[in-house]
């Protein structure tokens, strides 16, 4: 199986946002290439956002391009085989913590369409959360300025929308 045709059951067996899986489902239909970074109508993202719930924080990273505080994530490169795949290697990278790292069960828990400059025009996130082991170390990755756990309560101060949206749904299901 492709990695596009796997983005496409994802999405099938997502239940959430409705009008907006429908949206990434199009986009999928529409462009073979679609998962990937070189399609100019945009392209399908995964990431995740790291989770310590014994210590009730979030890792974030302070990206270095937007100067947001974010979840770990990014572009679908070829040797991934599914999202899932794509997001746990995102949160391995950026975080720094290369062993232990493992994914809420139950399929994504968000999407999140935002607009990127040209030459593309759409990043089309597939949201998951990733559970951090105990003794997690987490290291600064070169595509970040910085990198830090935030308790729950102070990330709606430091993050945007979206990253509050996912961290509810991650509390939400654990």
């Amino acid at each position: 199986m492709s990695l596009h045709e796997d983005a496409v059951l994802v999405l099938r067996r997502y239940e959430g946002q409705p009008e907006l899986r429908d949206v990434y489902l199009d986009h999928l239909a529409a462009h073979p290439g679609g998962v990937y970074k070189p399609c100019g109508a945009g392209h399908v993202t995964a990431s995740a956002l790291v989770i310590d719930p014994a210590r009730g924080r979030v890792l974030l990273t302070l990206h270095k391009k937007l100067g947001m505080w974010l979840q770990m994530g990014g572009h679908c490169e070829p040797g991934d085989d599914t999202l899932v795949e794509a997001a746990l290697r995102e949160a391995r990278e950026e975080s720094g913590i290369a062993s232990g790292l493992s994914l809420l069960p139950g399929g994504p828990l968000r999407l999140d369409r935002h607009p990127i400059p040209a030459p593309c025009n759409w990043h089309l996130d597939v949201q998951y959360a990733a559970l951090a082991p105990a003794d997690a170390v987490a290291e600064i990755s070169e595509e970040s300025l910085d990198l830090r756990w935030f308790p729950y309560e102070e990330v709606a101060a430091v993050a945007d929308t979206s990253v509050v949206r996912l961290m509810e749904a991650a509390r939400a299901r654990l």
